[in-house]
């Protein structure tokens, strides 16, 4: 009997509806006449799941006591005895209960495989083993039950059930996923929209992967080389011309036109190295491909159109991108050129893209020939072989009696010359070759010890072997002058391009530029010095190392930035060759400080704007909320000390009462104002200790209508690390806020629960709620959402609030309260050194599976 195959419903979290799709599929299967059997599902009390069992087969579970409790769970071998062609199996990743047959569910299934059963089961995102850091990450929840990813890829059949965060809550709060007490902690907890939108992404992406996973492998199986085009892949080549970047651009454009499609660079070198390629220009363009979202790519090739169309069909491009040819029109004599041909052999599942430019028909160009730096060394070697070694080869051969004759002895002298070439370059090898025709000819050349060459043979032979060595003296120095080039500019491509990828996109420090020159030149000290004019002293701007100059005259090299700003290296002198990188790095430096300048005045200019905003905003408070408590102050003094009317002791008291509740107004209200103000300053210096949030919570709601506040503080929650007269000071604002605008008679609720190394508390009101676009704008100074009345503050209570739960490292945000109105998460550090215990009542079931 073979082994059954494996089914798998895949979903981002709980309730999207796998169990349910499991059940719809057995009932398609039943009424095909399948015998199909329900081997364990478990419907959570969720009436519509519960429903899909109704004319399906179940297996009884059997039962395990274990601790004074009696658990079930799936009866393997009730199963394997029954031996159906399907059989439903929930929650692969469970743990069974301990004194089952396997420790995991995944084991069971594998039982039920290998007798040839074929298995229907189901999974969360959240339960994949190699996910579970990134799942505590997002959601605060570290999934103790997990199973392999192996278990799950060997699946014959993966099936994504999703379904968007949105819906997913609706549905949940339309109560058909959990019961209405659970419901608000679970909205409030792991099902949160982030939680679910990067759930969902996790979902999406890991089936990507699969999928791509089934389609090499049968793209492999069967040897099929040409590209599907399930999904837009677009190749781009380059040559390190300026061309390049009209093409990314052009790519990109293309790119943007359909979902999910990725832009590929490509580079091909010649494995010679002997390029035409400008290594800064690919560096510019290596950013610009990483800037519009794509990935570079170099590549080794000598058939440049077939290196192409190899790389594109092996990453199953669909189109690729070139530039018309910059020829000129004579150059197309040597070859139809790299566009036509990559054209003409693309085949009906490549789309090639020939994009026009600026350059067309101007030329390639070649770069300026630059001398190997061979060394003294080399260079006197090269010498002493080329001069000095056809004279010794002379009296060596001149010793033997019977020498190895006139064709043999052109071959040893040639040897000597390509030795000097190898050494010293290519005039050592021509001064080779001219000593090695004058001892040929007057030596070894009938008749010897003249100048004059008797047999014409003789002649054609000496002419040949000068010719055949200087043209192998020439390859051989082109050959090491191309090498040394090749080396070179393959270090000055590395380092333009941590230029224009990290420096470009404001990713790197002054300091840390400067660090880098000094490395990359080994100096002792690099600074970057700048003056106002040229009759103003130098001042230093930035430096490393030790002892840096103070005038650009003082240093071992200066590279000049503009008029008034340069680079001073002291250590070394640097050859003239290097000056163009260093000059690039110049550049950078200046651009760096610039931003850097730019960056300290916005953030100047930011703190003037919003000073004169909160004076201005300070000034209409007190015009008009500050004087409002104290004119009913004053009205009412006045009133209890007037002598013409008598008050009844019933009116004195609603007069003192009016004077007490203005002074506790004016009394807030000016104690927000000099906790702004603190705020403002940066005077706020939060004294941190451990302690119970049951402790300070109580304590902030002695300020509200007794009976408007639903408390929900678990015994088991971690202790917090905070300043406890800034929480309560935070508590109290946010609670009395929330108490303001909820609806009468309806009170609002205070829950805290525990997230990893976070605690969270929550404020939730029924009111109208905030739109998304003002939820930021409600904790700014000054600012009262809506239709709140003039007299109910001047807006600092929930800007006061965040700027104490930052200070005490923790944050404060505003979310939509499922079914209307606002809940006001107040995030704080758990203290270090506790056992985070969880609340597991606040989760699902499947959550904290």
């Amino acid at each position: 009997m073979g082994r059954g195959t494996l089914r798998i419903y895949l979903g981002a979290a709980p309730g999207v509806g796998k169990t349910y799709a499991m059940l719809a599929e057995a009932h398609r299967r039943v009424e095909r006449g399948t015998d199909c059997v329900v081997a364990l599902v478990e419907h959570h009390d969720r009436p519509r799941t519960e429903v899909m069992l109704h004319g399906l087969e179940q297996i009884s579970r059997s039962e395990i006591d274990y601790r004074s409790a009696v658990f079930t769970e799936m009866d393997v071998d009730a199963v394997l005895e029954r031996a159906p062609a399907v059989a439903l199996v929930d929650e692969l990743a469970h743990t069974n209960v301990p004194g089952s047959r396997n420790a995991k569910r995944w084991q069971d299934v594998e039982e039920l495989l290998k007798a040839g059963i074929d298995v229907i089961s189901t999974v969360n995102i959240q339960h994949l083993e190699s996910l579970g850091d990134v799942v505590e990450s997002i959601t605060g929840v570290r999934q103790q039950e997990t199973v392999p990813d192996e278990v799950v890829r060997r699946a014959d059949q993966i099936e994504l059930v999703d379904m968007s965060p949105q819906a997913l809550r609706r549905r949940m709060a339309h109560g058909n996923i959990y019961q209405p007490d659970k419901l608000d902690a679970a909205l409030s907890n792991y099902f949160r929209p982030g939680n679910l939108t990067a759930l969902r992404e996790l979902a999406l992406l890991w089936t990507a992967d699969r999928v791509d996973e089934y389609l090499q492998q049968y793209r492999g199986e069967h040897n099929i080389r040409t590209t599907w085009q399930a999904r837009e892949r677009i190749v781009v080549g380059l040559t390190g011309g300026p061309e390049g970047r009209t093409l990314i651009r052009r790519a990109s454009r293309m790119a943007a036109k359909g979902s999910g499609s990725e832009i590929l660079a490509v580079y091909i070198a010649r494995s010679d190295g002997l390029t035409s390629a400008s290594p800064k220009e690919l560096a510019v363009q290596r950013t610009l491909v990483e800037d519009v979202g794509g990935t570079f790519h170099h590549v080794i090739g000598d058939d440049i159109p077939a290196a192409l169309l190899e790389f594109a069909r092996g990453v199953n491009a669909t189109q690729i991108v070139l530039g018309s040819s910059r020829r000129k029109t004579w150059q197309y004599i040597y070859g139809p050129g790299v566009g036509a041909t990559v054209a003409r052999e693309s085949g009906p599942d490549l789309d090639v893209h020939i994009v026009t430019h600026e350059e067309v028909a101007k030329g390639r160009g070649l770069p300026i020939a630059r001398g190997a730096r061979l060394g003294r060394a080399r260079i006197v070697s090269g010498w002493l072989v080329g001069v000095a070694g056809p004279v010794l080869l002379s009296l060596l051969l001149r010793s033997l009696e019977n020498g190895p004759g006139l064709a043999n002895d052109v071959l040893l002298f040639l040897f000597l010359t390509v030795a000097a070439a190898l050494l010293g370059g290519l005039r050592p090898a021509l001064a080779s070759a001219a000593v090695g025709v004058m001892l040929l000819n007057y030596w070894f050349t009938p008749p010897t010890q003249t100048l004059t060459v008797q047999d014409p043979e003789n002649f054609v032979a000496i002419v040949i072997f000068f010719a055949v060595a200087v043209a192998v003296s020439s390859v051989v120095d082109l050959a090491a002058r191309r090498t040394h080039q090749a080396a070179r500019l393959r270090a000055e491509s590395e380092i333009l391009s941590f230029l224009a990828g990290s420096v470009l996109r404001g990713e790197t420090a002054l300091d840390a530029l400067l660090e880098r020159v000094r490395e990359t030149f080994a100096m002792e000290s690099v600074a970057l010095l700048e003056r106002a004019s040229d009759v103003d002293p130098w001042t230093c701007a930035g430096f490393v190392g030790p002892a840096p100059v103070a005038r650009p005259d003082d240093a071992d090299v200066d590279m000049p930035v503009g008029d008034n700003m340069a680079l001073a290296l002291s250590g070394r002198v640097l050859p003239a060759e290097d000056r163009r990188v260093l000059g690039a790095f110049a550049a950078q430096a200046a651009v760096v400080l610039d931003r850097q300048r730019l960056v300290s005045e916005a953030d100047r200019a930011r703190r003037l704007a919003e000073g004169n905003r909160i004076r201005t905003a300070l000034l209409a408070a007190v015009s008009h909320d500050l004087r409002t408590p104290l004119a009913g102050i004053k009205a009412a003094v006045s009133s209890l000390r007037s002598d013409d009317v008598a008050w009844s002791p019933e009116d004195e008291a609603e007069l003192l009462e009016g004077i007490e509740d203005g002074a506790d107004r004016l009394d807030h209200l000016v104690g927000n104002l000099l906790d702004m103000s603190r705020l403002q300053t940066g005077t706020v210096t939060p004294l941190i200790r451990e302690i119970d949030l049951d402790e300070v919570v109580p304590m902030a709601l002695g300020g509200v209508p007794e009976g408007s506040v639903d408390l929900d503080i678990p015994e088991t929650l971690p202790m917090v690390a905070v300043d406890p007269g800034l929480l309560e000071r935070v508590v109290a604002n946010v609670v009395e806020n929330a108490v303001k605008y909820s609806p009468g008679g309806e009170p609002i609720a205070v829950a805290a629960s525990a997230h990893g190394e976070r605690v969270e508390l929550r404020v939730v009101d029924r009111g109208r709620g905030v739109p998304d676009e003002a939820k930021e704008r409600i904790f700014e100074p000054f600012q009262r959402y809506g239709d709140a009345p003039r007299g109910a503050g001047v807006g600092l209570g929930l800007a006061v609030s965040r700027g104490f739960a930052e200070a005490m490292g923790g944050t404060l945000d505003a979310e939509d309260t499922p079914g209307g109105g606002l809940t006001m998460v107040l995030t704080l550090t758990a203290a270090p050194g506790r056992e985070q215990a969880q609340d597991r009542a606040v989760l699902p079931a499947e959550a904290t599976s």
